[in-house]
């Protein structure tokens, strides 16, 4: 198997020569964990590397599109689907597959703010990194039998923060800095991440 085996196509699995098809299927999977949270061969136990990738085979075979993104809006099945549709040679309508979240970012009123359900999650340990940290001083401080003023976050500290969590100095397009002008997404820089593989 080449890549990884909690996104590999079914194709992949199967020992098939891969194209096209089988990065937008991979694709499909990866939007599907942004979504869930988890994959439903994920975990799967076996003795041997070998054993494992047959039972994800399996798992991935025999779970219905509809099942894998039941919850979500139907455009994540129209996408696997489609994919899974296609021949090996048959170059994929990208802009067919754009447009499909495209119009459903819109009908859905997001924005493109740059604020993902990753950079919140930053945000929030930050926040209880610093209450924790706020919450340690002032008991030294009271322990030590000294007055205590409430402890405020230093102007720097504040930027830090703001900076860590916005990428951009506080200016958070659609959110009090520039307004959204509708630009499509592939036209602002793209955002990085690596994780560690599991399955």
């Amino acid at each position: 198997l080449t890549g990884t085996a909690r996104y590999a196509s079914i194709n992949a699995h199967l020992g098939i020569e891969q194209s096209r098809r089988d990065d937008m299927e991979s694709l499909g999977y990866v939007l599907m964990y942004f979504n869930r949270g988890s994959l439903p061969w994920q975990g799967l136990k076996a003795a041997t590397k070998k054993q494992k990738y047959e039972k994800i085979s399996e798992k991935k075979m025999s779970t219905p599109v509809e099942i894998l993104c039941k919850g979500f809006p139907a455009e994540f099945a129209m996408y696997l689907n489609y994919c899974r549709g296609l021949r090996f040679e048959e170059a994929p309508d990208y802009m067919y597959l754009r447009q499909l979240f495209r119009i459903l970012f819109r009908t859905l009123n997001h924005q493109y703010d740059y604020t993902f359900d990753w950079t919140m999650l930053k945000q929030k340990a930050a926040n209880a990194a610093s209450a924790s940290s706020t919450t340690a001083g002032m008991n030294t401080a009271t322990s030590a039998g000294g007055t205590v003023a409430p402890a405020q976050a230093s102007t720097t500290q504040m930027a830090n923060i703001t900076t860590a969590t916005t990428g951009n100095n506080g200016t958070t397009p659609g959110k009090g800095g520039k307004a959204d002008d509708g630009i499509d997404q592939d036209e602002h820089p793209a955002t990085t991440y690596s994780s560690n593989e599991r399955d």
